[in-house]
């Protein structure tokens, strides 16, 4: 686990649980740290490693409310907290789910100290809600956090460093692992990630994985197209279950979720 500056004073940081990748960007006057990772002993792991780089007063963005990514929040407290407005919504309805599902995967797997961490977890809610678009100055330097569509989740927010040319795109990019469907919007996926591409960044942070170039990012586009279409013609009775995942370009659990989800 070490930072990699993937464009000026702008970081990420790849751990192998769960191969997830969390990023930091820093101004002239603030840092924001983008997701916090999946219980309070991993949020509190990253914030001593953000200290490790900077001094600066905090902000956090957190790109959807996958435990994975939030329930570590606890740990930048006090600090603004963005998100897309139907984040907060997401979290109140599922954060109990979630947290019993992966305790008990961690318990399978004989991890019983991430489970016992996830299990004093809570996520904390975000206070700075984003629309469609919302500008944050961390002094001299801009960052975008948009909601470029439904995809990921109905709620997916992607953070665009303009003057360096990455873009945080949360689980809406998946490197190493097919994407995750449990809480897609499959149909309407391909867009947001038109959205991503519209941004012209020279390089995107996937929520798990390495980064990544936008030829990357178009070929996991056109493979996300092809399940829409799936998804589409299996709704509108054109295709079969079984049709459909002889088709797919991902494993067949994974489009069989898809395809409950349209």
């Amino acid at each position: 686990m070490s930072w990699h500056e993937v464009g000026p004073d702008v970081f990420v940081r790849r751990y192998d649980e769960l191969d997830l990748s969390v990023g930091l960007v820093l101004g002239g006057e603030f840092a924001l740290v983008i997701d916090t990772r999946g219980d309070h002993a991993q949020g509190a792991e990253l914030a001593a490693a953000v200290r490790r780089i900077t001094a600066l007063p905090w902000q956090v963005a957190i790109t959807h409310g996958h435990f994975d990514h939030c329930f570590g929040t606890s740990a930048f407290l006090p600090a603004p907290v963005w998100a897309h407005e139907r984040c907060p919504g997401f979290l109140a309805s599922t954060a109990d789910q979630q947290r019993a599902e992966w305790v008990a995967h961690y318990r399978r797997e004989g991890s019983d100290d991430i489970a016992d961490a996830l299990a004093r977890s809570a996520p904390d809610q975000p206070d700075r809600l984003v629309s469609d678009r919302a500008d944050l100055d961390l002094g001299g330097r801009t960052v975008q956090l948009i909601h470029p569509g439904s995809g990921h989740t109905d709620h997916d927010l992607v953070i665009a460093v303009p003057d360096a040319g990455v873009v945080f795109a949360g689980d809406l990019v998946e490197q190493g692992a097919p994407p995750d469907f449990g809480d897609a919007r499959p149909e309407s996926w391909p867009a947001a990630v038109d959205g991503i591409l519209a941004l012209a960044p020279a390089v995107v942070v996937p929520g798990h994985g390495e980064p990544v170039g936008p030829e990357f990012v178009r070929a996991q586009r056109a493979e996300l197209a092809a399940v829409a279409g799936l998804c589409r013609d299996h709704r509108l009775g054109r295709l079969s279950a079984e049709q459909a995942l002889r088709r797919s370009p991902y494993p067949a659990e994974t489009t069989r979720i898809a395809l409950n989800r349209s």
